[in-house]
């Protein structure tokens, strides 16, 4: 990874957003968007990507906050875009990306401004940092906003075992997947595999078109999205979800949603994601690859850092929180009984929960206004109860 890249031009990004690098962040050369910088003394908002994502998709909602008197900072997050100081490789450190370390990387950053406490937005894995940030410091994450991934919780120790059998370490899912009459695998396992940076970095249709296949296939554009939840964790109910989160055994990402690639008039007709902005992205992942992102997955299904996380078992964010999503994202409803454990245990002071119309998982690019709209009202709400 190099350290000559340069911020963002004024071509780039809205009016009154600014790129810029702040180093020294948990061994990271961070680039960042920032809006409503030019006065001092206003209120932190911290936004936080998800995958394939980077800070420009923070850039419909940004001028917004600013507009409303909030200091805005949306990084790069560690693995991603333009912040250096993280190891690219497969074969590297895998616990740099654990969440804790993720955690890490917000507060540094938050602190780096001079600001002792934040607001705290994420969206799809960002929301899990998110999440997290305001489970572990509530002192500084005194509010939380989880955008299209809802949040389960820390993990649960293991309880009441000690004159029981220790129960398999293995989730009988995935072997039940791929005995499916059309076998079957799960995204998140996927993407923890060697090849799948390979797969979708050197997709035949080429780096721009993967992207344009898969936000097309994960927003409201795509017409099959119509989530509703799903009774259990079994391959039965699983084999339900889109190919973009169960996927066809013997198939990669990039074969996945190339089926799905819209034609050259509705890419023309896209109101949310021109050409010329999902041209920023595939110019950025054509320049650094995937694995940055995937090694977050890898964290996740490796079982490496549970016991970590388990430190925090039984704890809620007792924060102000919000959700918010698409209608048509079936990220909602992906692990089930998340998104109602979320509402009624996990979260024990949420002011509000909200499904957007004609959004799918992308919902601030796909519906910026009511994003916006929405992020304001908490943040007004959510001081008020500081």
């Amino acid at each position: 990874m190099t350290n000559t890249l340069s911020p963002l031009g004024a071509d780039v990004l809205p009016a009154g957003v600014r790129s810029r690098f702040v180093d020294g962040i948990n061994g990271l050369r961070m680039h960042m968007l920032e809006a409503g910088f030019e006065t001092k003394e206003r209120p932190c908002v911290l936004l936080l990507h998800g995958f394939p994502e980077l800070a420009y998709s923070w850039r419909k909602v940004m001028p917004a906050l600013a507009a409303a008197g909030y200091h805005v900072i949306a990084p790069d997050q560690r693995g991603y875009g333009r912040t250096t100081g993280w190891d690219p490789s497969y074969d590297g450190d895998l616990s740099q990306f654990r969440l804790l370390n993720l955690v890490r990387d917000a507060l540094g950053l938050v602190s780096a401004f001079g600001y002792r406490h934040a607001a705290v937005v994420g969206h799809d894995f960002g929301a899990s940092v998110a999440a997290w940030c305001a489970l572990v410091r509530s002192d500084v994450f005194r509010s939380v906003v989880m955008m299209s991934a809802p949040f389960a919780g820390p993990p649960p120790l293991p309880f009441d075992t000690a004159d029981k059998p220790t129960p398999p370490a293995d989730d009988p899912v995935h072997r039940d997947l791929a005995a499916l009459p059309r076998p079957r695998k799960h995204y998140q396992w996927y993407y923890s595999t060697r090849g799948a940076n390979a797969d979708m970095h050197r997709a035949p249709l080429g780096v721009h078109d993967f992207l344009r296949a898969y936000y097309h296939h994960k927003s409201a554009d795509w017409a099959a999205n119509k989530p509703y939840p799903l009774k259990a964790w079994s391959a039965e109910e699983l084999a339900k979800l889109p190919t973009y989160y169960v996927m066809d055994l013997d198939k990669g990402m990039a074969e996945t949603v190339a089926e799905v690639m819209p034609d050259a008039a509705q890419i023309a007709a896209n109101p949310w994601l021109p050409d010329n902005e999902l041209a920023f992205y595939s110019g950025e992942y054509a320049r650094t690859g995937f694995q940055g992102g995937l090694q977050w997955y890898r964290c996740g299904t490796s079982g490496a850092f549970t016991s970590e996380l388990e430190t925090f078992s039984g704890r809620s964010i007792d924060v102000p929180s919000c959700f918010i999503s698409g209608k048509q994202d079936w990220g909602t409803y992906q692990r089930p009984g998340v998104f109602e454990t979320m509402q009624t245990k996990t979260c024990t002071d949420m002011i509000g929960c909200h499904l957007i119309d004609g959004a799918g998982h992308w919902v601030q690019q796909e519906q910026p206004q009511q994003v916006s709209r929405l992020l304001l009202e908490f943040l007004e709400k959510a001081s008020t109860q500081a």
